[in-house]
């Protein structure tokens, strides 16, 4: 299946995520940051980039960013809860930089796999 990585600074939610894309099959390697998720991008290939986007060190939006310099057919799924403001604006302005889907935290785990399955459908066209 697809090697998919998992950029998320809640480590519980985090594991969570792991565990269910690899008991469909997925290779998942974590990251609790942006920084840490541009290193592992260098390293590896991936097929699918899953990222918070509020998180400490640099965020999912600045990580975004930098991916689309140097990968920019990587597909990528932004998820926030919004903080303060809700998540509305982040994901859009996610979308906007790159993100080719989106999903709101909280969400049911099923639409985040739903998502995974298209992005990835997508990236073999």
């Amino acid at each position: 299946m697809a090697k998919i990585l998992i950029i998320e600074d809640e480590a519980p939610f985090r594991t969570v995520l792991v565990r269910v894309l690899q008991e469909k099959g997925h290779t998942v390697t974590e990251a609790p940051d942006g920084t840490d998720a541009l290193r592992l991008c260098q390293a590896h290939a991936f097929d699918l980039m899953i990222t918070d986007l509020i998180m400490p060190n640099k965020e999912g939006i600045e990580t975004i960013i930098e991916v689309r310099k140097h990968l920019p057919t990587l597909p990528i799924i932004a998820m926030s809860g919004g903080g303060r403001t809700g998540p509305h604006d982040l994901l859009t302005a996610a979308a906007a930089l790159g993100a080719q889907a989106t999903i709101s935290k909280p969400f049911h785990i099923h639409e985040l796999i739903a998502l995974v399955e298209t992005q990835l459908a997508a990236s073999l066209k």
